[in-house]
């Protein structure tokens, strides 16, 4: 036998694709037609104790025209060098799909991306798969898949032949209960819990501008604590995502807690919305999938990089364009942009700043209108004041996280419902059009945002996003539908300037 055939999958973003990797042997001088991976195989496959087919080999990844990158395919390329010099049994590869890099001693080596391979798998039909010991618990969260696992060529060798078994696959992890930071640890704040609550109920972008210690970071953090778990479909998606990016643990589970991210404000464009050389990979914006995405100190970030959130904000999606390829990653994030009201950042606020006027606007005017125009939340926070921060817990103990996730709950669950039918769940992303033909607002409830909408304050954008924070404003207070009070809160929210 001088030709043979195994499976493996290659990575597009988040889409897999079946590869066959065929071997062809043929007479002429020993060499190896596919120069990425030939010194890796060929040192591993001799230090398993095999013998190197002293022939011409041509190694071919089908489809030619799928970009493929990385050393998730270097099993399946052994494998069938060695199926083509007869060493191996071809029966025993039919169906299989095999993954792994491999060391030049003969080890099997973890890879990124085996969830979404899988998945990539069971959509093609495939049921069986040999993996990395260290990609098991990873491989055995996809429901319908054999999974067996290497740990060296050698035992792959072996369990071809009928001389030895492979790895069994392990039980999934148990789902871990995340106890993360508390609102109960936030003191004062009204208006801040307030905008928090509404965000985790509608899904909206959130602004805090206030000065250092006021709590702007403390309640960016606890925003995951009051957002709903992740459903099957979205602790796939952001597991999948993490296994991309190489940052999920061995032994994790499904992620069902919404992520959360907060890049330092030196990050570059690629680490943020994500890129890199070869394949391009997600950035801290796909990692907070269904999650919240945290910019602090945001004026101190470069304009480029920020310039470069405006459309996945809208979309939902980051779309990386590659010579070789277009990669797409799904990026549905909640934003929340934290900011000092000026550069002095003095922790008393107005009182003690020694910025003029035109500086403190200078410093916030590096976030553009654009992007500002796409926060549905802009909250000043002021500093907390003596009463509240030495009292403590003590008379009147702030809402706990699980108190306030009820409501919120709630409030989305009356969102899910009145979206029945449609492809949004949450308020934060209803098309403008279908708010204004089918849930058409009553001219006298809408009648305090023509002002703001003839003087140019309030933007077409803003008119819908402040349309939006409304139906929010009603959900959790348990109302039908938004009323005049409703609307006014959801201008002021949107302002800056709380009604």
């Amino acid at each position: 036998m001088s030709y043979a055939k195994t499976i493996c999958i290659g990575l597009v973003g988040l889409a897999g694709h079946v590869v066959e990797v065929e071997a062809d042997l043929a007479n002429g001088l020993p060499t190896l037609a596919l120069h990425e991976a030939r010194d890796r195989v060929r040192a591993a496959i001799t230090n398993s104790g095999e013998a190197w087919p002293a022939r011409r080999i041509t190694i071919n990844l089908l489809p030619a025209t799928l970009p493929k990158h990385g050393s998730s395919f270097d099993v399946a390329i052994a494998a069938a060098v060695l199926a083509s010099a007869g060493e191996l049994p071809l029966a025993g590869l039919t169906g299989v799909v095999l993954i792994g890099e491999l060391g030049l001693d003969g080890s099997v080596r973890p890879v990124r991306g085996v969830l979404p391979m899988l998945h990539a798998a069971t959509r093609a039909g495939l049921s069986r798969v040999v993996v990395p010991q260290g990609n098991m618990h990873e491989a055995s969260l996809v429901p319908g898949m054999s999974v067996r696992a290497a740990d060296t060529l050698r035992r792959l060798i072996d369990f071809l032949r009928g001389a030895g078994p492979l790895l069994p696959a392990e039980a999934p992890p148990p789902v871990e209960e995340v106890t993360g930071a508390d609102l109960a640890d936030v003191v004062g704040q009204a208006l801040g819990r307030r905008a928090l609550e509404l965000a985790a109920a509608g899904g909206h972008h959130l602004a805090l501008i206030g000065p250092p210690g006021a709590g702007k970071t403390m309640l960016a953090q606890r925003l995951p604590s009051i957002l709903p778990p992740l459903d099957d479909d979205e602790a796939m998606q952001v597991t999948a995502l993490h296994s991309i990016a190489g940052v999920l643990r061995p032994d994790a589970g499904l992620i069902r807690r919404p992520p959360f991210q907060a890049p330092h404000h030196s990050s570059t464009m690629p680490a943020l919305v994500g890129g890199g050389s070869g394949l391009a990979r997600p950035g801290a914006l796909s990692l907070a999938h269904h999650g919240v995405l945290f910019l602090d100190e945001v004026p101190e970030f470069g304009p480029r990089v920020l310039e470069s959130l405006r459309q996945p904000l809208e979309d939902g999606y980051v779309r990386l364009a590659r010579t070789q390829a277009h990669t797409e990653y799904p990026a549905r994030v909640q934003l929340v942009l934290a900011a000092n009201p000026c550069p002095c950042a003095k922790p008393g606020g107005d009182q003690l700043c020694e910025c003029t006027p035109l500086v403190r606007r200078r410093y916030l005017g590096r976030l553009s209108g654009p992007l500002l125009d796409r926060i549905d939340l802009h909250v000043r926070l002021h500093p907390v004041n003596a009463t509240d921060l030495m009292r403590g817990r003590d008379g009147h103990p702030p809402e706990p996280s699980a108190l306030v996730a009820e409501r919120v709950a709630k409030a989305r669950a009356l969102a899910a419902a009145r979206w029945a039918g449609e492809a949004w769940r949450t308020n934060a992303v209803v098309p403008g059009p279908f708010l204004l033909e089918r849930f058409r607002l009553p001219r006298s409830v809408v009648a305090p945002l023509r002002r703001p909408l003839e003087s140019g304050v309030l933007s077409a954008r803003g008119y819908i996003r402040v349309l939006r924070l409304a139906w929010t404003i009603a959900d959790l207070d348990g109302r039908e539908r938004p009323d005049s009070a409703d609307v006014c809160e959801a201008l002021g929210l949107r302002s800056g300037v709380p009604a």
